[in-house]
């Protein structure tokens, strides 16, 4: 890597870094009154430095887009099977992607993406923060408390909540059922929220009481509104029935990391140079198939090979020496022979808007869903292969955002740690779809798509959001979306004397122009395949060894979607495609741990 010209350091997340944050924080917190919006890109930019402007062109064995977990985890596995000839290059101002904590209040710590780590067992991430002391073995839960109100402040009894949880948990189970299980599920019934739906039906059927119905309807809605937090839908009736088992749950609960998600990045980052990873550094083009010509590397044009094939991926344009024209008397020919000439090293050209050029053997590319929705067909150089541009289109990357309300005092009951919010969604049920998604209707109902108000601490709160109602909210300033809140609070507690918050801080998933959304989920009509789809590799030619294009992130793996996990398996394979014949004789996993779950996680979870 001595060739290689300067880089600008990333930033890493330091105490110091987040010490900046704060700062920087509270000094836009008291010019806006004490409310102000921060965004995953925003609240991290007091900690990074610029990126390179400057116009060059390098070289580099592997060249990994995106300094997310996928990324980071890639270059982990190459730096410990010992290759050290690639850089990240990451649009940010920081590393983490998805994961960003900022402190707020008191000097707690909040997580504006990634909240928890999902499974202990068979889970690397776990597995890291146990090895580096980020997370105790010995976890005590917090007592919880739940209270599910009215809109008139009339609070559910808890043996009627439980009963209604339960009996939704059974629900939710026996559509997990039909992934693995052959029988198919009841007739024009396809989504989730449909057979969810189907099952309430009966089940309140028997139920004789009119108001006692109605409250138990408004528990299952409200518990619906949860589950497409979960899932990253705008609504359960968006998620394919047949699929919602193909996402694999590890068992040990959610787990919380004391020091913020982002505490997990360190152990991450700690054997990546600093002059490995370029911020600010946004791709524009990726340049993927190209051959030799007379004047250089040039970019295959895909259409061009086709017009007289039907094998894109086995026909190639031979383009020949004058001399050998003159000795054959041919002209250039359309064949499926490995006759031309790609140069093996170098093959794939990056183009960054910074004006950066890089030359790359192979790319691992962790491009978010969100972003490669909006970006593919400009993106790729040639497009990519139509199966995947139908994979992208098919799969779903909803939107999922969060409200964390800060308080000068405490004013929830102590022993109370969360308030379910039962709306009553009868009006709503007879507006049509199309009408939902109207500015008209959104302006005066997105705030009803908030489930419940989470206690963080005594004078934290966090309400989450989904959907086109998240969508709406990011348009609001955060005057506006705390103004709201409290109303709701003090409707639903009956207590006019509810104080306004000090702050409210909001996050923008979906306007993030590097990420477009939350996480991916698996639609009506979209299947596991697609997932699998967008996990193979590109390879310039049929006789190539080795891709050109690795892909990697949470999108990219087909049991643990939507994980940080899944995000760091995904990466982990990327590199290993690269690894093949250049790898010692033994591939060195990263965990260095020698518990048994980190054994099996090592054998079964590739």
């Amino acid at each position: 890597m001595a060739d290689k010209e300067p880089k600008t350091p990333a930033p890493s997340p330091t105490e110091e870094g987040l010490a900046d944050m704060a700062a920087t924080a509270a000094a836009a917190a008291a010019a806006a009154a004490a409310v102000g919006r921060v965004a995953d890109d925003g609240a991290a930019a007091s900690s990074g430095g610029t990126g390179s402007t400057q116009s060059g062109s390098t070289n580099v064995k592997v060249l990994i887009i995106g300094a997310g977990m996928a990324g980071l985890s890639a270059a982990n596995h190459l730096l410990q099977n010992g290759c050290d000839d690639f850089l990240i290059v990451e649009a940010r101002g920081r590393v983490g992607g998805r994961i960003v904590s900022i402190p707020l209040g008191n000097n707690q710590k909040v997580e504006l993406g990634a909240n928890w780590i999902h499974g202990v067992l068979g889970n690397p991430i776990f597995e890291i923060a146990v090895q580096h002391g980020l997370v105790s073995v010995v976890n005590v839960p917090k007592p919880h408390k739940v209270v599910a109100t009215t809109e008139d402040g009339h609070q559910v009894p808890f043996s009627i909540l439980q009963e209604i949880y339960e009996a939704y948990v059974c629900f939710l189970r026996r559509c997990d059922e039909y992934f693995l299980c052959q029988y198919s599920p009841p007739p024009d019934i396809n989504s989730v929220g449909e057979h969810i739906n189907y099952e309430i039906q009966i089940y309140l059927s028997s139920v004789q009481d009119p108001k006692e119905k109605r409250l138990k309807q408004l528990i299952f809605n409200c518990l619906l509104k949860r589950e497409t937090c979960i899932t990253g839908c705008h609504n359960m009736n968006e998620v394919d029935l047949l699929e919602l088992g193909s996402y694999t749950e590890l068992q040990g609960g959610n787990i919380v990391l004391p020091a913020g998600y982002s505490s997990i990045l360190r152990p991450l980052s700690a054997q990546i140079s600093k002059e490995s990873i370029m911020t600010k550094c946004p791709v524009k083009k990726i340049h993927w198939k190209r051959k030799k010509t007379f004047t250089g590397l040039e970019t295959v044009d895909e259409n061009s090979e086709n017009e007289d094939s039907d094998d894109s991926q086995k026909t190639v344009t031979e383009v020949p020496t004058a001399a050998s024209a003159a000795l054959r008397g041919a002209s250039v020919e359309s064949n499926g022979s490995s006759n031309c000439d790609y140069a093996p090293e170098g093959s794939v050209r990056v183009d960054c808007e910074n004006g950066r050029v890089f030359h790359a053997a192979h790319v691992i590319c962790t491009i978010p869903l969100g972003v490669l929705k909006h970006t593919h067909r400009t993106l790729f150089d040639p497009e990519l292969p139509q199966y995947k541009q139908e994979s992208i289109e098919n799969l779903m990357f909803g939107t999922v955002d969060k409200i964390f309300l800060v308080y000068e005092r405490p004013f929830l009951s102590a022993a109370i740690s969360e308030v379910m919010l039962l709306w009553d969604d009868e009006k709503q049920d007879a507006v049509s779809e199309e009408d939902r998604a109207t500015e008209a209707y959104l302006s005066k109902n997105w705030f009803k798509k908030i489930y419940s108000f989470a206690k963080i601490t005594d004078t934290l709160l966090l309400g989450w959001v989904s959907g086109r109602e998240a969508e709406y909210m990011e348009t609001l300033p955060n005057e506006a979306v705390a103004e709201k809140c409290t109303e709701i609070l003090r409707n639903f507690l009956q207590d006019p004397y509810v104080p306004k918050p000090k702050t409210c801080v909001c996050t923008s998933w979906k306007t993030q122009t590097y990420t477009g959304g939350a996480y991916t989920s698996i639609p009506v009509g979209a299947t596991q395949e697609d997932i699998e789809n967008l996990a193979q590799p590109l390879y310039a030619t049929p006789q190539a060894t080795k891709p050109a294009i690795v892909f990697a992130g949470e999108h990219t793996h087909s049991s643990f979607y939507s994980t940080v996990h899944g995000a760091y398996l995904s990466g982990r394979t990327a590199a290993q495609y690269l690894l093949a014949n250049d790898e010692p004789d033994e591939i060195i996993m990263e965990s260095d741990g020698s518990d048994l779950s980190a054994w099996m996680q090592g054998i079964a979870l590739d």
